[in-house]
């Protein structure tokens, strides 16, 4: 007993170590929460408040009795384990978390946004190093250990902190925002390697260990990469892996980080690493995603922010002339080198000059690295005095408050930064990335949906980031004779009573298409009533950057090819996603796409399948025109674009040849240019579409000339059997004579005069429809609920 006793406790300490770090731990989250709830209200994210919380609360550990009960000496130790092990955790959720396909799209960017500042920061904590070594009067060590460390506090960037005000914020699914976090991650990284490089340079051995180190974290990657394999396929039929299988896997984190650390080396590289390599698809990926996301952002990050706060000693500082203005030199020179660095690349690069300013304020954030770096670690070639040490800390602190307030201010004010500037494939060209956000309600939409999704596919050329959200509706349960509603945070709960066996059944066939196309979509979840899951979508979409919705129509096919109207529910939903969508909309009508041989696996198989764009003109069929040429990309699709145009009787005559798919170019040139044309946008789109892509032998090109509705019919019928697929756009037509009675028997409307008729029941062909809504701003003020 008196041995254990004196294990935790000190005889100067009053109570235990770990009741007091609980405590300290409850009120950094008690003060920041406060906080948070008042500086929310002014735009000042979660992470600022955290900090402020920890300055708070510094001053009290200066009070004797408080000091005596609440921070005793002995409780150090603690956290600098619990610090350990939630930097472990967090910096592998990062990385786990992170897709590197941006930043390897855009490497030569990031990268010399990201070096801009740190370069210049280095230049100018040199310049001042050798100022600071005599103020601070740090003589108990080198003096050009001493200039390296300010070197590097001046030119790190925190990236937990610029991922947390990205996703406070709101922008992180914005260029400007992508580009900051990769900035900031290879920046963080860079300076950690050549802090554990300089530290290590005189130690024994230290040409084995780095390379050890690297060992070491590769080989954790191969074993996860074939364990993850493994846990997916047992228990398909459970959501999650089971708690021992998660802990295995946490195992082999924490073991691979505390031999970094034993070897002389920071063990953040190598988290994140393993995160960033870890197999993103599957059920182990999702289970690590959703166990740790939760309690990471919402307890280990306050603490670790708040931390960084409680730490400062404010009072000896500001007491101090000399001090206060060391620490406004390095405010000042933080601010100064971050800024600069970042603007200068910026010209170079392009980037204006407000996305610039934005993003020098943000690189220019700090956090608990720095204190790693001039603190515990660096004592092996420095020695930091009391005053010296706080003046670092202080510094650090309220210049990561200073920028981060900055941040929000800005983020405020330059909304237009993080707009969706890709709200509509047409304007795109085709080596921008598109963003897909597919929608489904049960299992038996997914086939269609990830169809649609694997044809986007076909070209690396056009690159695209795709998310599946499950949408559940919130209804009342009956639970013990009381009648209640879910609860709306699914984030909090175990999630095990939002979507039944569907959620299984969706995620297996989600993981049985990532393994066999490698394609990555990232899983979302929306549970709301109908009357208000349109929001859930749109507000996605909205923080995604999304570029086009795909939606599942309402009905469903029986085994007798008819079509069933499912929910009414869902009906509606899509309607007023159509209404408020802030980008562009796609609605499947599934007639036997995910069934026809080929389609739903057309990386792997030989069978050609013909999908045939149906163009009447107006902004929705350009709309499905640009989306039909990214999918004419793929090598096994076959895309054919049928125009109608207005028959007369100079142009009857030119049908038939023209039908045939094997006509003149200049007849069909001089079609183009004739008076037919619905309007001058869709001629000219048109005739620049054809030079293009049709006489290069690309795509296909069929024109059918009618007189009225009747005959577009006719010619409608006529190609039910030929194609898998009909792409054609809502409408936007106007009073379009090619159109002229189709609406008489009108089922859907929210389709389309063409799209209705496609997805009638009475109509028998053998393809599916996508029906394409192209987004206009002006719609929004017009249509209403």
């Amino acid at each position: 007993m008196e041995a254990t006793t004196g294990m935790f406790c000190g005889k100067d300490d009053l109570v235990n170590p770990l009741s007091s770090m609980g405590m300290q731990v409850s009120c950094i989250l008690v003060v920041s929460h406060f906080f948070n709830i008042v500086l929310r209200t002014v735009g000042q994210p979660g992470p600022i408040s955290q900090i402020l919380a920890g300055l708070a609360l510094g001053p009290m550990s200066h009070v004797e009795y408080i000091k005596k009960t609440f921070f005793p000496a002995s409780s150090v130790n603690y956290y600098e384990v619990v610090s350990l092990f939630c930097r472990i955790l967090f910096m592998f959720l990062f990385g786990l978390e992170m897709n590197p396909h941006y930043a390897m799209r855009n490497f030569r960017l990031v990268s010399l946004v990201a070096c801009g500042g740190a370069l210049v920061g280095a230049i100018f904590g040199l310049s001042v190093s050798f100022y600071l070594y005599q103020e601070l009067e740090t003589k108990n060590g080198p003096m050009q250990y001493f200039c390296m460390i300010i070197m590097l506090v001046v030119s790190y960037t925190s990236s937990p902190m610029v991922i947390r005000l990205a996703a406070e914020l709101r922008f992180a699914a914005s260029d400007v925002g992508r580009i900051a976090v990769a900035a900031a991650l290879i920046t963080e990284m860079s300076v950690l390697l050549f802090f554990n490089v300089i530290i290590n340079w005189e130690v024994k051995h230290s040409i084995y260990t780095g390379p050890g180190c690297f060992a070491i974290t590769f080989t954790v990657c191969f074993i996860n990469k074939h364990l993850a394999t493994w846990l997916n396929k047992r228990n398909r039929n459970q959501k999650y892996l089971k708690a021992p299988e998660l802990l295995l896997i946490l195992f082999l984190l924490l073991v691979s980080s505390m031999l970094v650390e034993i070897l002389g080396y920071n063990s953040i590289i190598n988290c994140f690493i393993i995160g960033v390599l870890f197999p993103k698809e599957g059920k182990s990926a999702r289970t690590l995603l959703h166990k740790l996301g939760y309690s990471i952002y919402n307890f280990a990050l306050p603490v670790y922010f708040g931390y960084m706060g409680l730490q400062c000693d404010l009072i000896v500082v500001f007491t101090n002339i000399d001090s206060v203005a060391n620490m406004a030199i390095m405010i000042l020179l933080s601010i100064g080198s971050k800024l600069s660095g970042t603007l200068i690349v910026c010209r170079y690069l392009g980037i204006p000059t407000s996305e610039g300013i934005f993003l020098g304020f943000l690189l220019n954030t700090r956090g608990y690295a720095d204190v790693l770096i001039f603190g515990a670690a660096s004592r092996v070639k420095i020695t930091f005095e009391g005053e010296a040490y706080n003046v670092l800390l202080v510094s650090i602190v309220l210049n990561t408050i200073i920028s981060g307030m900055i941040v929000a201010f800005l983020a405020r004010g330059e909304e237009r930064m993080f707009a969706n500037n890709h709200t509509a494939i047409e304007p795109q060209k085709l080596e921008d990335e598109l963003r897909i956000l597919a929608c489904v309600y049960d299992p038996r939409q997914v086939s269609a949906i990830l169809a649609v999704v694997l044809a986007i596919h076909g070209s690396r050329a056009s690159p695209s980031t795709n998310y599946l959200m499950h949408l559940i509706e919130l209804v009342k349960k009956i639970k013990s004779n009381l009648l209640f509603h879910e609860k709306e945070n699914a984030d909090i709960s175990d999630d095990e009573d939002y979507g039944g066996n569907d959620v299984v059944e969706i995620n297996n066939a989600l993981d049985v298409f990532t393994a066999d196309t490698k394609i990555l979509v990232h899983q979302r979840r929306a549970v709301s009533p109908f009357p208000s899951l349109y929001e859930d979508i749109c507000n996605d979409a909205e923080d995604l950057q999304i570029s086009i919705i795909l939606l599942p129509f309402h009905k469903h096919q029986r085994i007798d090819g008819k079509l069933e109207s499912g929910k009414e529910g869902i009906r509606i939903t899509n309607q007023k996603v159509l209404r408020h969508a802030p980008c562009s909309v796609g609605v499947i009508v599934e007639r036997g796409l995910s069934k026809v041989p080929g389609f739903s696996s057309l990386v792997a198989s030989d069978n050609v399948q013909n999908v045939a764009t149906l163009f009447f003109g107006g902004p929705d069929d350009r709309e499905a025109l640009a989306w039909s040429l990214r999918i004419s990309k793929h090598p096994n699709i076959n895309l054919t674009i049928v125009r109608f145009l207005l028959s007369s009787s100079s142009s009857s005559s030119q049908s038939d040849p023209i039908e045939t798919g094997e006509p003149e170019d200049k007849e069909i040139l001089m079609s183009l240019s004739g008076e037919e044309t619905v309007n001058e946008v869709d001629n000219a789109f048109m005739v620049d579409f054809y030079n293009r892509y049709v006489t290069s032998g690309q795509i296909g090109y069929v024109e059918k000339f009618v007189k009225d509705g009747a005959q577009t019919v006719e010619s409608l019928k006529d190609m039910g059997d030929m194609y898998s697929l009909f792409i054609v756009g809502k409408g936007g037509r106007g009073h379009c004579s090619l159109t002229i009675g189709m609406s008489d028997w009108e089922e859907c409307p929210e389709l389309g005069t063409v799209g209705d008729v496609l997805a009638s029941s009475d109509f028998e062909i053998h393809g599916s429809v996508l029906v394409v809504q192209q987004h206009r701003d002006a719609k929004k003020g017009l249509m209403n609920d």
